[in-house]
């Protein structure tokens, strides 16, 4: 079913509205009886397939027995934003977009990377080169707009009025993987420690020394929302997205972060492995003419 505005917050409303039905222990059925509108109404709207008006918002709460006007509030405000499209529309199909959406909300994003740089952290020349080595398939103008979209996104991580915070988990090959070429690799690691020391990102690294870990099973990404009772865990798939939004499986990656975390370096040490890692890639070689 083709949707206008932002799904992506339309998701993420319906999901609170439908974790709030049953706390006070109503079915759909129910709601859709007291209301006088349609059963499948109610399922839409708690799955993101139709807009969410503000009075709908409103009637729910007081159905659903939410008294506290500031989570009113921030509920009918959500239902306002989902009816505004997103700026990576306007690029045209994007695979990842709910993640951007959701990204685009967060209040902050611990991310677990096995193999890149993450997304946010990469620079111009580093993000051409991942993307054009790991999507062989693409044609230019797709991958001009997926090296756009990468690049705009960031604004979100560095923003000086409201940056998230932004927590990254680095195994050692991430750092290792020489990708465009070693000078691209230099530059960006030296980026890398630039960022980790802004107050809002830390950064840490899995050294292989660690040996087996949690995250041995793949990527994965936990996003949290300033106005939402459980996260959104996110696992990045070569043909298609998994969003797990469970409170028990936020919790189960939740407590996977923080062990991947007690294993890495600390930031402090981290700098250091960062910098040791750039200092051993080999030098770029001398202009014709020169020794």
């Amino acid at each position: 079913m083709a949707v206008n505005g932002n799904p992506t917050v339309r998701r993420r409303l319906g999901a609170e509205l439908r974790r709030l039905r049953l706390a006070c222990g109503l079915t759909s059925t129910q709601v859709a009886e007291r209301l006088l509108i349609s059963q499948p109404k109610i399922s839409h709207l708690e799955n993101g397939r139709r807009a969410i008006k503000p009075r709908d918002v409103r009637d729910l709460c007081g159905l659903y027995g939410v008294t506290d006007p500031q989570v009113v509030d921030a509920l009918m405000r959500m239902a306002t934003e989902s009816e505004r499209q997103g700026w990576w529309v306007a690029c045209g199909e994007i695979p990842y977009a709910l993640y951007i959406g959701l990204e685009t909300e967060a209040s902050s994003v611990r991310s677990y990377e096995p193999l890149v740089i993450p997304g946010l952290l990469q620079t111009p020349a580093y993000a051409q080169a991942v993307i054009e080595e790991t999507i062989p398939q693409a044609t230019p103008e797709q991958i001009a707009v997926r090296h756009e979209v990468r690049l705009r996104r960031q604004s979100r991580a560095h923003h000086p009025a409201r940056p998230f915070r932004l927590w990254v988990l680095l195994d050692e090959s991430a750092l290792r993987r020489v990708v465009g070429s070693p000078q691209i690799m230099r530059e960006q690691l030296q980026y890398l420690n630039r960022l980790g020391a802004q107050p809002h990102i830390t950064l840490q690294v899995l050294p292989h020394a660690a040996g087996a870990h949690p995250g041995v099973s793949g990527q994965f990404s936990i996003l949290d929302f300033p106005d939402a009772a459980t996260g959104t865990v996110y696992l990045e798939r070569f043909t298609s997205d998994l969003y797990l939004e469970k409170r028990s499986d936020v919790q189960h990656y939740s407590v996977m972060y923080d062990h991947l975390q007690a294993q890495a370096l600390n930031p402090e040490h981290t700098r250091h492995f960062i910098t040791r890692a750039a200092d051993e890639l080999p030098a770029a070689p001398s202009p014709p003419g020169r020794p």
